[in-house]
């Protein structure tokens, strides 16, 4: 009865995934800062380390980039180039090597052909199709009279975003578990700076798992407003 009178309970699912997703956000930029500011004592940049990495499991054919940005680093299947940002690439902290050596743990991934990242990179064009079309679908549908059958395929289509944003939290924390394996095993850092290492990854770790619940929680707000084909007055 509450969404005729132009209030709708189920925002407060929106909500509470806005504030995990920010509360994750600032978290892991506190994290990041803080353990930037402390120097390996290997005196290596996350460049240097991201070689000696890739090289230890005989990724020669991966080369290491610079992108501009912060926090932007990522690992290009396609191009297999391991891209450092303007805070990791020429960095010595244990945050920026331990970043570095995160995203040689996807390209790790790649190499043996780790199932959960083959997946994730086939939902990659339906998820960002569903991201996209989903909400105006089911606009539309509200529009032709609440027709059900564009609301549930839209449902649907944002069902696909989710799906990609849950099979990204395997990737995520097995690039990391790699990660503080391959450092401490290549004498990159001591068994005390992989702690703080590991500290910057767990925090980078809940963002993902913060945009996950978000996701979730705005599926379950579609499927409450408009699932079982009820219309609602």
């Amino acid at each position: 009865m509450y969404y005729g009178l132009g209030y709708d309970p189920t925002i407060i699912l929106v909500l509470i995934g806005a504030a995990l997703s920010l509360i994750a956000s600032a978290k892991v930029k506190t994290t990041f800062n803080k353990y930037s500011k402390v120097r390996a004592a290997s005196g290596m940049t996350g460049a240097e380390a991201a070689r000696r990495i890739l090289d230890s499991q005989g990724l020669y054919d991966v080369q290491v980039g610079h992108v501009a940005g912060n926090l932007t680093d990522h690992y290009n299947p396609s191009t297999k180039i391991v891209n450092l940002s303007d805070a990791t690439y020429a960095s010595t902290s244990v945050a920026a090597i331990g970043v570095a050596a995160h995203e040689c743990g996807h390209a790790k991934q790649h190499a043996v052909q780790y199932f959960p990242l083959n997946f994730r990179s086939a939902l990659v064009p339906v998820a960002n199709i569903g991201s996209k079309a989903a909400i105006p679908i089911i606009l539309l549908g509200c529009f032709l009279s609440m027709n059900q059958t564009l609301i549930q395929i839209g449902i649907w289509a944002f069902s696909l975003a989710v799906l990609f944003q849950i099979v990204t939290l395997p990737v995520e924390f097995n690039a990391s578990s790699r990660a503080l394996v391959l450092l401490e095993e290549n004498g990159i850092l001591g068994s005390n700076e992989v702690g703080q290492t590991r500290k910057v990854l767990s925090a980078a770790a809940m963002t993902y798992v913060a945009a996950a619940a978000a996701s979730i929680l705005q599926l379950l707000r579609l499927i409450l407003i408009f699932g079982g084909g009820r219309r609602r007055n």
